[in-house]
């Protein structure tokens, strides 16, 4: 028989970890039915009959946010056959509140006390004995971190799923008991004898979804309205207050029994470390070196080697297998790039002559050296004679130095050259499939570090406390610091990050966070990034962090503009959050997470880019010449001419070819697009005249380096993809609330995009009367708009809801 158990658990305390520690591989993600929020299932390891469900993170089973619901509705309604409550043993106090809940329900209950090698470090004694006994259930002690008693909190929660189910231990005080008593005896003495406590409880505290569901006749509510008002008086406080307060004297006298705390009024080293990391002027300059040190190793150093590596090995010519040989052929390749860049200057000169080198005797070209930076470092006159010379030179054969490793390019071409494919159908696999997917893959690496890191932050707590920074930063513009939480995940995906808004319970500052959240940049949008460092900037350390504190710069300010409106006016929320202790996550965790994120974009690849690379290419390449359908030009092809249509648009921006308007586009369907687009168009990232820097010199052809920070800019900050836009549309729930949303992030980034490009050429002298003027007009109505009173808020106007 299949025993199912829920893993339940305030947030931070460890659930998570509990549960992939537990299951390993053997999990299911989906949705709970109905709603959006993350539904996590899997088998036990060495239990295939044990399924476990990981249950959001919730204080309490109170009905206040979704989370709560879906936690308690599974409870309630799907009834596993135990619950395994995780406990945070640094915060018992708070912890036991919610298990103090749960030990209601009539399902056995065992408690896990997590975080058990930081108790002990810090020198707290918890009686377990003492505990279990109280609390009339099992209680272990783990450490999911480190992976201790693990196996033997899953086995007692099998041991109590297949006992007898138990009722609770704790009673409140004697006129609480006696309104629960007439409530049990009144309306729910029908019921299971272990289920009746739970709803005599909501009952008492008024709960509407419990009241609900019940269907309490007239009479018979007002009959327990009046026991429960008597109870009111006597004790002088409302009924859930009551309940409230009688729980935390309960824990109260727990705690008093079975904890001793050590080092009371001391500071743990959670808190020194706070005292730094959350200090009123250090911590933003704190957190600003902490993303320009996560960005730079992941874009700038050790991502950028292990994408140089993909791109240039993987899906490029090939690589030198550990590197042997490598410098040898550096070496040689090193001598050959005047003679090489000389010969193909004069063929290049005597194509465009129509003429053959052979017989060009009187033609003369100039051969360009450049430096590192891709500047012209050296003009070469090239004559006949010296264009022989040169060509006697053999450029090197990296295969004649080590053991050479062909690229996935030479190795399909050269296989599809043997079975004589078609010509298309190699254009297809090389340069549409090979070149946009590759292009996409090549930034895996980058990537994974990006997402490694990430995790670091989050599990070790540092996340956390960002969160509380910027509360207090985001308070004095009228925002809350809940909006952060939603666009700390938004770092992963947009998806989640929309999804985590539901947390807020204000409606409009919900709202304008569900509006703002995608200007974080997110893992889809790291490619375009390093794309354009790499490609414009020559992999300039400074362009990624600043797209990331760009995303933070358009959050602050589109809140202070849409707080001061009347649809958006109102007191932010309030912030209540956890700060976990900080500790060192494991190897297995940060690399599970690392792995989860990386594989969903990997999927992404080979799914929804694959078929728009092959669309890109098929209409990049296919086309009308002569009056007929067929191959042609790429200047000639479909996409050009659709390009070629909308350009216009973004010429104010500095990109007005058809090339970054249709890369623009497809980055709608997935953001991965914009980098697969180009690799298909620009013919993939190859070397340039065999000079030996690696930049993307068709890219140059047709943007500045202002105007690709101004396209950058612009896709950071425009409506996310199609994914992210269904998001938008199931929380807002309402249409015109969507368009708004789409219409206001599509045009903050055209002015933010414009004011970059217009002030950009008018600081570099090369700016435009009417442009200059556009980004001006655009800085003053920002301004104006910043600076404004605050508007009241209009009730009528905000209650556009179906």
């Amino acid at each position: 028989m299949e025993l199912r158990i829920a893993l339940a658990g305030n947030p931070n305390s460890g659930k998570t970890t509990l549960f992939n520690s537990l299951t390993g591989s053997n999990q299911f993600v989906g949705n709970w039915p109905g709603v959006t929020v993350e539904k996590k299932e899997g088998k036990l390891k060495k239990h295939s009959g044990v399924i476990l469900t990981d249950l959001p993170g919730i204080y309490s089973l109170s009905p206040y946010t979704l989370e709560e619901v879906v936690a308690r509705n599974y409870l309630i309604g799907e009834r596993p056959d135990a619950v395994l409550n995780i406990v945070d043993g640094t915060n018992l106090e708070r912890n036991l509140y919610l298990t103090t809940q749960l030990t209601e329900l009539g399902i056995p209950v065992v408690i896990a006390v997590n975080m058990m090698d930081v108790v002990r470090r810090n020198g707290d004694k918890i009686n377990f004995s003492e505990l279990s006994r109280e609390l009339g259930c099992r209680v272990v002690e783990i450490s999911a971190l480190k992976g201790e008693g693990v196996m033997e909190a899953a086995q007692a929660a099998i041991d109590a799923a297949k006992s007898a189910k138990t009722l609770p231990r704790h009673t409140f005080s004697g006129v609480v008991e006696h309104a629960l008593a007439h409530i049990e005896e009144a309306a729910v003495h029908h019921m299971p004898a272990e289920q009746q406590r739970w709803y005599a409880v909501k009952i008492f505290e008024r709960d509407e979804k419990v009241l609900e569901q019940l269907q309490l006749k007239p009479d018979l509510l007002s009959h327990i309205e009046q026991d429960i008002r008597a109870a009111e008086e006597e004790c002088d406080d409302d009924a859930e207050s009551i309940i409230t307060n009688e729980r935390y004297g309960y824990i109260a006298s727990l705690m008093e029994s079975c904890y001793r705390k050590k080092k009371a009024g001391m500071l743990t080293t959670s808190d020194k470390i706070d005292r730094v990391v959350t200090n009123r002027w250090a911590a933003l300059p704190i957190f600003a070196a902490v993303m320009f040190v996560v960005y730079f190793l992941s874009v700038s150093t050790v991502g950028a080697w292990a994408t140089d590596w993909a791109n240039d090995g993987v899906f490029g010519d090939g690589w030198h297998l550990f590197g042997i040989g490598s410098a040898a052929y550096e070496e040689a390749a090193e001598a050959y790039v005047e003679p090489g860049a000389i010969k193909d200057a004069f063929e290049a000169a005597a194509e465009a002559a129509e003429l053959d080198p052979a017989e060009a005797k009187e033609l003369t070209a100039t051969a360009y050296l450049y430096d590192d930076d891709g500047n012209v470092e050296k003009e070469i006159p090239v004559t006949y004679s010296s264009y022989l010379a040169a060509s006697e030179a053999e450029e090197p054969d990296p295969a004649d130095y080590g053991v050479w490793v062909p690229g996935i390019p030479v190795l399909l071409g050269n296989w599809l050259e043997s079975i004589r494919c078609a010509d298309w159908l190699q254009g297809l696999l090389l340069d549409g499939i090979v070149a946009g997917v590759g292009a996409v893959l090549g930034f895996v690496p980058q990537m994974l570090v990006l997402f490694l890191l990430l995790a670091f932050l989050e599990s070790c707590g540092y996340m956390a406390r960002i969160a509380f920074v910027m509360d207090r930063i985001f308070r004095k513009f009228g925002l809350s610091g809940k909006s952060f939480i939603p666009m700390l995940i938004g770092t992963g995906c947009g998806v989640p990050g929309i999804m985590a808004s539901r947390t807020i319970e204000n409606e409009r500052d919900r709202r304008m966070t569900i509006m703002t959240t995608t200007f974080i940049p997110c893992g889809a949008k790291l490619p375009i990034i390093a794309l354009i460092a790499g490609a414009l900037f020559q992999g300039a350390w400074w362009v990624a962090p600043s797209a990331y504190f760009v995303g933070i710069a358009a959050i602050i300010l589109s809140g202070v503009m849409l707080k001061k409106t009347r649809m958006f006016a109102g007191e932010p929320a309030p912030f209540v959050m956890e700060l976990p202790a900080y500790h060192w996550p494991t190897a297995g965790n940060l690399l599970h997470s690392m792995w989860e994120r990386g594989w969903s974009f990997i999927k992404k690849a080979g799914t929804i880019i694959l078929l728009a690379t092959i669309l890109v290419w098929f209409a990049s390449n296919f086309g009308w010449a002569d009056g007929s359908f067929g191959m042609v030009e790429m200047n000639d092809s479909i996409l050009a001419a659709i390009g070629s249509a909308i350009c216009v648009i973004f010429v104010p921006l500095g990109w007005g070819n058809w090339q970054g308007a249709v890369a623009t586009i497809t980055g709608l369907i997935a953001k991965e697009n914009v980098v697969g687009t180009f690799g298909v168009l620009f013919g993939g990232f190859d070397e340039v005249a065999e000079n030996g820097w690696q930049i993307w010199n068709n890219m140059q052809a047709v943007f500045t380096p202002l105007a690709a920070y101004s396209f950058l800019v612009f896709n950071l900050l425009c409506a996310p993809c199609f994914a992210a836009m269904g998001a938008i549309k199931r929380e807002m729930n309402n249409g015109k609330w969507t368009a708004f949303a789409i219409a206001y992030q599509c045009g903050f980034a055209y002015a933010a995009a414009l004011i970059v490009y217009q002030l950009g050429m008018l600081f570099t002298g090369g700016g435009n009367v009417a442009g200059s003027i556009a980004a001006l007009v655009l800085v003053a109505l920002m301004v104006f708009l910043l600076v404004r009173p605050y508007q009241e808020p209009n009730v009528l106007r905000t209650k556009i809801r179906t």
